[in-house]
């Protein structure tokens, strides 16, 4: 990492982060809840055996971006319901990140948290990793209309409400195309990866190896979200 690119990075106006597999680990596996939830709940709604509901909730999924888009648009159903019962977890595996915290804080831009969860999940997320009362605001899915990234409408709906100017602003991402979008903005990207299951997701751009097989949209990327930081802020600190 060049001194000069981290010192660049120190100095935005606004540090938009994403929540799930960004903020925590990967290896926390709440995304593995997440799913099981989605799965009962499709199949309740929709009446369906395990296995139907499972393959009906990968289809939405790929098809719409997320499962609970794809239930609005196709079975009329209510948001309220299927996310406060998708994101009723376990919040145990996600441990405090006390250093993340002091290097999130030590950057003098804005700092916000753009997720397709809810307000509900990421406060109780951010709870459980000792983040709480650092960032300006939550952006959720409600507050794009549901629409998630890395659809356009999600970013400008952002944008727009909190008066982010891309070209001055980072975006922190586990995934690939939400990136892709950021960067077509003018956002700087980071991306966030794991060596944990690389089979997450792979059709929507979860990265498929390490760090030197990222694509050109894709400005930084780490495996160690809180020493990126470290870094960046050290740069930015350093005469």
């Amino acid at each position: 990492m060049k001194l000069k690119a981290l010192k660049k990075l120190f100095f935005a106006q606004d540090w938009v982060f994403d929540l799930d597999n960004t903020l925590y680990p990967a290896e926390c596996d709440l995304f593995a809840q997440m799913d099981v939830r989605m799965t009962e709940f499709v199949g309740r709604y929709l009446d369906l055996d395990y296995d139907a509901a499972k393959a009906k909730q990968k289809d939405l999924y790929m098809t719409y971006g997320t499962t609970l888009n794809g239930m609005m648009h196709e079975h009329d159903m209510p948001a309220a319901a299927f996310l406060d019962y998708v994101h009723d977890l376990d919040y145990s595996p996600v441990v405090p990140a006390p250093k993340l915290r002091t290097a999130i804080s030590a950057l003098p831009g804005r700092k916000l948290v753009f997720t397709n969860g809810s307000r509900g999940h990421a406060q109780r997320t951010l709870n459980a990793l000792g983040l709480e009362n650092i960032f300006h605001d939550v952006f959720d899915i409600e507050a794009t209309g549901y629409v998630p990234k890395p659809k356009r409408e999600a970013f400008e709906v952002l944008i727009e409400r909190h008066m982010v100017e891309p070209s001055k602003a980072v975006m922190v991402e586990d995934m690939s195309p939400n990136l892709l979008t950021a960067h077509e903005l003018g956002f700087s990207t980071i991306l966030v990866w794991s060596w944990k299951d690389w089979s997450h997701e792979p059709a929507l751009g979860r990265p498929a190896g390490p760090v030197d097989e990222t694509p050109d949209h894709v400005h930084h990327a780490t495996c160690d979200l809180t020493a990126f930081l470290e870094a960046v802020v050290a740069a930015g600190q350093a005469n």
